[in-house]
């Protein structure tokens, strides 16, 4: 006689005692059950209700044959005809007495509705058979014994278990954090783009109290320009903008772009070592952060790491630049890809991927606008241009958000952070813009002729012929050009050559691009629109490009070289240029991945990098750094206000170097105009010592005069220079190579 699972029509007979087989021990009680009865076993997990699964070995521990092997029934045991679900229990080893038992009659399944369903049936049918109570009554030993096993046994295995991992030191896991930054992406770039910047514009930093690169006539006034601000923000900060020099007028820091960003580095040192040895540094670091820069720009648009090192590396040396050796305020632009890569971060944008707003974070937002403003600060040179084109670009962005909102009909995420973080950076740009343009507004409002007239943007404006002319400083094309740069009217503005390779780069990313389509043209377009602005009036006259910009746009008329606008050509250029070998890179990955064998493939992905290496010795250069002239013993005691003659515009730029120390107050200095009274004192003094000049310089306030002999040859003072002055009521003192008057 048989019974099954309640629901089912079919059951199968248990194996007896013999036909488990023989090698099961006879000393069980409760493995098997008594011949001639049936156990019913619990239902499938598949449906199948038949009497006892076919056990597998490997899985249940269970012998097919009905004997259990080192395993117990895993949904838990019946015990006293009641079903067990004990999960914690179901995990646990079983000790030998209870594995050495089949497997109970009625077992629970994991399924709770089996558990409610039959599995409740088949107990109650179990508990009107005599055998089952008898079973039930022999099992109470071993369920002792079992519940004491089972809660000694997880200890038991736990001797087996793999020890663990011992918790590193704090110095360790330290370790292990320098160690992932080190080898972060953005630390070998400032690493490389700072190493590379000391060996292209060495030997800058080969003697760099003494020596300035170009020339010793800018760089000793933007010297100066950096140690004034620094200077005077700690000693007197309302008084920065009237500056010890073109003494006595009145916002004379503002004659000339000012570098104010760098004035923390002029808060450190003192003196005219220190201030030529601030320049050096600084001068570098300029290349360093154009190169990481222009890097971050390109890769946040879309460029692998070689493509955005070639924009990185053609961006900051491009040959044209080698002529702007003794421009700092022009070679300091690694602001400007700085600020717009990380404005593209934090808006989610890239060139190559669109519009991602997951990718959206206000932080790089706030962080772009304050690199922008910091740009600024250094000058409006070339700020000004970023500034409209800052200005130009939200306009832009914001029409186009709002027409693809038209077009999809639904609102595209932006955000209020993200919308609040626009409006404050923007406030803050416009901000620091308005400050640093109010003092040039008053200067134009008291020297009115130092405004730039058109026929002044003329006379820098250069041929088409200047943007395949380079420097003289450049290593590999200044003697090949040479004849070439004699035929510009000013050549150290109009050699105006980014690079043939960079050309050349560029033209492929035409046909052969990462870029899309559009964008590749929208980028042509933007180097033959800057192409034609940097060439001022000579492109049509300027009619259509530079002279309205010129007429309506404010301040643009102070900028009197139009060839700078180069540096924007110069970006979008290497801009093109990444999506190019960026593309050659994808293609040769791809070549050397399916390659078989691919022995190649390390050549290969070194020949990605002859991009790379073209352009940067494309950039060398032979610029020159001359000694700068030492500051006279004379200046040293001598009381201000004072003159130092000779003066003019190329001496008076050594003076205000020489003013770092102490920060007398000159009538003597160097700027992008000369205003009137200098041009008076310098007329005036041509006669010193005389009466005349003696009484207008007191008028002036001028206590003091220092002579320089070894500027006076073939000039009027080289007869004077010795005469008596007792009766013009001054003294004369001899203090080494210089004569010290005192009015």
């Amino acid at each position: 006689m048989t019974s099954g699972q309640p629901g089912t029509g079919n059951a199968r007979p248990t194996p007896t005692g013999t036909d488990a087989g023989t090698s099961a021990p006879p000393a069980r009680t409760s493995g098997t059950a008594p011949a001639g009865t049936t156990v019913s076993q619990p239902p499938r997990g598949d449906g199948d209700t038949t009497g006892g699964p076919e056990p597998d070995p490997a899985k249940n521990g269970t012998a097919k044959n009905g004997t259990a092997k080192n395993g117990t029934a895993k949904n838990g045991t019946a015990k006293n005809g009641t079903a067990k679900n004990d999960p914690a229990k179901d995990d646990a080893p079983k000790d030998s007495s209870a594995t050495d038992d089949a497997p109970k009659a009625s077992s629970a399944t994991d399924d709770p509705a089996k558990d409610d369903g039959a599995g409740k049936d088949d107990d109650q049918a179990k508990s009107d058979d005599p055998a089952k109570g008898e079973k039930s009554s022999d099992a109470d030993g071993p369920d002792a014994a079992d519940k004491t096993t089972k809660a000694i046994g997880p200890e038991r295995w736990e001797a087996f278990a793999s020890a663990p991992e011992p918790k590193p030191p704090i110095l360790s896991r330290a370790g292990r954090v320098v160690g992932r930054f080190l080898i972060h992406e953005w630390t070998l770039a400032t690493l490389g783009a700072l190493a590379l910047a000391v060996l292209m514009t060495w030997p800058t930093l080969r003697y760099p109290r003494y020596t300035l690169p170009q020339d010793y006539w800018d760089p000793s006034l933007q010297a100066w320009q950096m140690a004034w601000s620094g200077h005077i923000l700690l000693a007197d900060p309302a008084r920065l903008w009237q500056s010890n020099t073109f003494f006595p007028e009145l916002w004379s820091f503002a004659f000339s772009d000012t570098l104010l960003g760098y004035a923390p580095a002029g808060m450190l040192g003192s003196g005219p070592e220190d201030a030529i040895l601030r320049y050096n540094i600084m001068f570098v670091l300029a290349h360093a952060l154009a190169t990481l820069g222009a890097y971050a720009l390109a890769r946040q648009l879309g460029a692998g790491r070689i493509g955005a090192a070639v924009a990185g590396v053609s961006y900051t040396y491009a040959p044209w630049l080698l002529a702007q050796a003794g421009h700092l305020h022009v070679l300091s632009n690694g602001g400007i890809p700085l600020a717009l890569a990380m404005l593209a971060r934090g808006h989610g944008w890239s060139l190559r991927h669109g519009y991602r707003p997951d990718r959206r974070h206000d932080g790089w937002v706030y962080a772009g606008w304050l690199v922008a403003a910091w740009q600024l600060s250094l000058g409006f040179g070339i700020g000004l241009p970023f500034a409209y084109f800052l200005a130009g670009a939200v306009l832009v962005a914001a029409v186009l958000f709002f027409v693809r909102r038209l077009r999809s009909g639904q609102a595209i995420p932006f955000g209020r952070r993200l919308f609040a973080a626009d409006v404050l950076g923007g406030v803050l740009f416009a901000g620091v813009g308005l400050l640093m343009a109010f003092p040039f507004f008053k200067v134009t409002e008291l020297h009115p002729y130092a405004e730039r007239t058109i026929g002044d943007i003329s006379i820098f404006s250069p041929p088409a012929s200047g943007f395949v002319t380079a420097p003289g400083e450049s290593r590999i094309w200044g003697g090949l050009h040479e004849g070439a740069r004699e035929a510009l009217p000013w050549h150290p503005e109009m050699t105006l050559l980014p690079g043939f390779v960079l050309y050349a780069l560029a033209a492929g990313g035409l046909l052969f691009s990462v870029w899309r389509l559009r964008h590749r043209l929208l980028l042509l377009a933007g180097v033959l629109v800057t192409m034609a602005f940097a060439m001022g009036t000579r492109f049509f006259d300027g009619t259509f490009t530079y002279v309205p910009l010129f007429e309506h746009l404010p301040g643009w008329s102070a900028l009197r070289t139009p060839g700078r606008l180069m540096l924007w050509t110069t970006l979008l250029l290497g801009l093109l240029a990444a999506g190019a070998v960026t593309a050659l890179t994808d293609r040769v990955r791809e070549l050397t991945a399916q390659r078989i064998p691919s022995w190649p493939g390390p050549w290969l992905r070194m020949a990605t990098l002859l991009p790379l290496l073209l352009v940067t010795v494309e950039g060398l250069n032979t610029t020159p750094h001359p000694v700068v002239p030492t500051p006279p013993a004379a200046m040293r005691s001598a009381q201000g206000p004072l003159l130092v003659l000779p003066s003019n515009q190329s001496l008076d730029q050594h003076v205000m170097l020489w003013s770092t120390d102490g920060f007398p107050d000159v009538v003597n200095g160097g700027s992008g105009f000369t205003p009137r009274q200098l041009d008076d004192v310098r007329r005036v003094s041509q006669s010193f010592p005389d009466q005349t000049s003696v009484d207008y310089l007191r008028t002036l306030g001028v206590r003091t005069v220092v002579l320089l002999r070894g500027e006076v040859a073939d000039t009027p003072w080289e007869i004077g220079i010795d005469a008596p002055v007792e009766s013009l009521g001054i003294t004369r003192q001899e203090v080494g190579d210089a004569v010290v008057y005192r009015l």
